[in-house]
């Protein structure tokens, strides 16, 4: 992995030190903080690389049919 050198003020430093844990990173802490949204739109776009197995599959359907019979109650997985 390659690094880059950036040059931030000192507000700027002791805000990102704010952030940071004991044993984190400043990388961590950006990556953390600037992290790419999940939507539903980027859920849709990888789908078809998504493979779920049968199993997966029986219990996701077994879930929403539960759901049917009490749509208040959501079963605990």
């Amino acid at each position: 992995m390659g690094v880059k050198t950036i040059t931030i003020d000192l507000e700027a430093y002791e805000r990102l030190a704010a952030e940071k844990g004991r044993h984190e990173s400043f990388s961590r802490v950006i990556k953390r903080r600037y992290r790419r949204a999940t939507t539903a739109a980027s859920l849709l776009a990888h789908l078809d690389e998504i493979c779920f197995s049968s199993a997966t599959i029986r219990g996701i359907e077994a879930v929403a049919r539960s759901r049917d019979a009490s749509p208040a109650d959501s079963p605990i997985l």
